[in-house]
């Protein structure tokens, strides 16, 4: 069966990444293909500390090998994650540098949300997929959040993101055409 890595780009210790991830992960069940939630947060990779540039593939540290395994064994990833200061979170970014090779012609697609969908933080990573030679997808959602979505403990309001459930359908439909 095919498999979609869903990546969890936030590690933010307030973070409403996971609970938007698995209203993700579950408006994506389908038959065609299992999705695998990866949290960062709990993969916890250190700051990129490989000697040898990832262009080389000569890991050295365990949790390097573990990561290109994990990413050469996914047929597409669905990045997910908040815009911080117009741009991404860097726990996504040294997660994206410690391969190369392995993100080539891989099928990606950028699910960002913010109080704007995070479009400026879809376009910095859009630098850097073109780079790497990434495969992006067509859809590439953008999750509108706003201070009527919480409660006043700033807890995530069941439900709320169901208005913009066509996003997922959109990247579901894409996702079982092409894998």
């Amino acid at each position: 069966m095919k498999k979609i890595g869903l990546i969890l780009g936030s590690n933010l210790p307030s973070r409403i990444c996971p609970e938007i991830g698995n209203w993700v992960h579950n408006n994506l069940d389908s038959s065609d293909y299992e999705t695998e939630v990866l949290d960062l947060s709990q993969i916890n990779l250190p700051f990129l500390d490989e000697t040898e540039i990832p262009a080389k593939q000569q890991y050295q540290k365990d949790h390097s090998k573990e990561w290109s395994q994990k990413i050469k064994s996914l047929d597409a990833v669905i990045f997910l994650y908040p815009q911080y200061n117009w741009g991404y979170p860097a726990v996504l970014k040294n997660a994206i540098d410690y391969l190369a090779s392995e993100w080539r012609d891989k099928k990606v697609s950028f699910i960002s949300y913010g109080s704007h969908g995070g479009l400026q933080a879809q376009i910095a990573l859009d630098l850097v997929a073109v780079g790497l030679k990434m495969a992006k997808l067509s859809t590439n959602p953008l999750i509108n959040i706003n201070a009527d979505m919480f409660t006043d403990d700033h807890q995530l309001i069941s439900g709320q993101l169901d208005r913009q459930k066509y996003k997922i359908a959109l990247l579901k439909t894409e996702l079982e055409s092409i894998i």
